[in-house]
C-alpha cells in the first residue's frame, strides 16, 4: 500500500511542542515495518529515512493551514508519489485533496485524521466553537470547513469514544453523513517515555506534580493557575509547569499573546517552577521521571492529548476535570469538579502509598495497547 502523509507542522523549531509530528514520528516508521511504502509530504522529515520524504512549505498561521491548502502543489505532489491512500492531517484540506486526484486522475482513498476537534459539545449536547480557532468570528467558517472535509474524506478516524461522539454529532448538523466511515485509532505513545511503574517509587508525604501543556488562553491556562495556586496552598504538593515553546516569533505573539502572560504571572508563583526540556526528549524523560503525577489541561474540545499520554505512559498518575475524554480516559478516583477535590486528590497521591501505586499501575496500563506497531495494525486495518 501506498500512503501519502500529509503533515503540517505549526512549530518546526520546537519539533517536541508538535504533537502532530511525533505522531507522525512515531506511526510512519511502523507503518512502514507492517509493509506500507510510506512518503511524508511537511516540512521537515520523521526520523526514520525508510519514509520517504517530500518537503513542503509550513502555512505561516492556523487559517491558511485550514483556507490555503496549495491546490496546485497537491496535485504535482499526487502526479508524482501516485499514492493510494491519501492521509489528510488537516481535516479541512480534504475537498482540495479530492479535486487534487480528480485533476491528476488519480484514484486514491482519502483517510482523514481528526487530530483536533474545533468545537466541544456540553453536557447538555450544547456545541461550542474552539476559541482558538474563532479570531474574528472565523469559528463558524472553521467548522463548516471541517464538516466539508469530513464529508469529502472516505475513512475519518478519530482518537477515542468522545472524539466519535462528538464528530459524528456535528457532522450530522452540517448534513455529513459519517456512516461506516468512523474509526477510533488512538495515537502511539512516544517509545522514549515509557517507564514500568514497578520501579517507582511513591512520594512520602509530598508530592511533585507536572503540567506538561501548552499555555494558550483556550487550554484553560487561566483555570489551571486558579488551581496551581490552591495545591501548593493547601495541599503537599510542589509543582513544575513546563515552557513548551520558549521564544516565539513576534508574528505568532501578535496572534495569541496569552502563552507569554500566564507564563509570566507562574513563574512569580511560590511553590512553582517553571522548566523547559529545551526540545531533548531525554531531557523531558528525566523532568516527567522527576514528578509524581500529572495534571490534565481545563480544555473543553480536548479529544485527547499526548502529554496525558506521556505522563501515564512513564507511570504518573494523571488528575483532570471531569469532562469530555478526560471523563472517558482517567480514573474516576482522579477526576474533580471542583479545586477542593483536587487538591483532595493531590494530597491522598502524596501520602497514601497503596493509593498512589495502584494509580501509577493503572496509569501504565491505560498505554500498553498504544505502542507504535499496535496502532499501525489499527491504522491500517482503518483504511483499507
Amino acid at each position: 500500500m501506498r500512503v501519502l502523509y500529509l503533515l503540517n507542522v505549526s512549530n518546526s523549531s520546537q519539533l517536541s511542542a508538535d504533537s502532530g509530528y511525533t505522531f507522525a514520528d512515531m506511526l510512519a516508521p511502523a507503518l512502514t515495518d507492517a509493509g506500507a511504502e510510506v512518503t511524508v509530504a511537511s516540512p521537515v522529515p520523521v526520523g526514520d529515512t525508510r519514509v520517504h520524504f517530500v518537503p513542503t512549505t509550513s502555512p505561516s498561521t492556523k487559517y491558511r493551514a485550514r483556507f490555503d491548502p496549495g491546490l496546485d502543489a497537491l496535485v504535482n505532489l499526487i502526479r508524482d508519489r501516485r499514492p493510494e491512500v491519501v492521509v489528510a492531517n488537516q481535516i479541512e484540506a480534504a475537498p482540495a485533496i479530492r479535486a487534487a486526484l480528480l485533476e491528476a486522475g488519480v484514484d486514491a482513498l482519502i483517510a482523514g485524521y481528526c487530530h483536533y476537534l474545533p468545537f466541544s459539545f456540553t453536557d447538555d449536547g450544547v456545541l461550542e466553537l474552539d476559541p482558538a480557532l474563532n479570531d474574528l468570528g472565523l469559528g463558524r467558517s472553521v467548522l463548516l470547513a471541517f464538516a466539508a472535509g469530513l464529508g469529502a474524506c472516505d475513512r475519518v478516524l478519530v482518537h477515542s469514544s468522545t472524539a466519535a461522539s462528538w464528530t459524528t454529532a456535528a457532522a450530522a448538523r452540517a448534513g455529513v453523513d459519517l456512516g461506516d466511515k468512523l474509526h477510533i485509532v488512538p495515537a502511539p505513545r512516544d517509545v522514549r517515555l515509557v517507564r514500568d511503574p514497578a520501579d517507582i517509587t511513591p512520594p512520602e508525604g509530598s508530592a511533585a506534580g507536572v503540567y506538561n501543556h501548552r499555555l494558550y488562553r483556550h487550554y484553560g491556562t487561566a483555570r489551571f493557575t486558579q488551581l496551581a495556586r490552591r495545591l501548593v496552598a493547601d495541599a503537599p504538593v510542589r509543582l513544575t509547569v513546563m515552557d513548551l515553546f520558549g521564544a516565539r516569533s513576534p508574528e505568532r505573539i501578535r496572534l495569541d499573546p496569552s502563552p507569554e502572560k500566564h507564563l509570566e504571572e507562574l513563574a512569580t508563583m511560590d511553590g512553582v517552577t517553571v522548566a523547559s526540556d529545551r526540545g531533548d526528549r531525554v531531557r523531558y524523560r528525566n523532568l516527567l521521571a522527576g514528578a509524581h503525577f500529572g495534571i490534565a489541561p481545563f480544555r473543553p474540545c480536548c479529544p485527547w492529548s499526548m502529554s496525558v499520554i506521556d505522563c501515564q505512559a512513564m507511570g504518573l498518575p494523571v488528575i483532570g476535570p471531569r469532562t469530555g475524554w478526560l471523563a472517558e480516559h482517567l480514573a474516576d478516583e482522579l477526576l474533580f469538579d471542583t479545586d477542593e477535590q483536587a487538591a483532595q486528590i493531590a494530597e491522598r497521591l502524596a501520602t497514601d502509598p497503596e493509593f498512589y501505586l495502584l494509580h501509577a499501575k493503572r496509569a501504565y496500563a491505560s498505554t500498553a495497547d498504544l505502542t507504535p506497531a499496535v496502532v499501525a495494525d489499527r491504522y491500517l486495518e482503518a483504511i483499507k
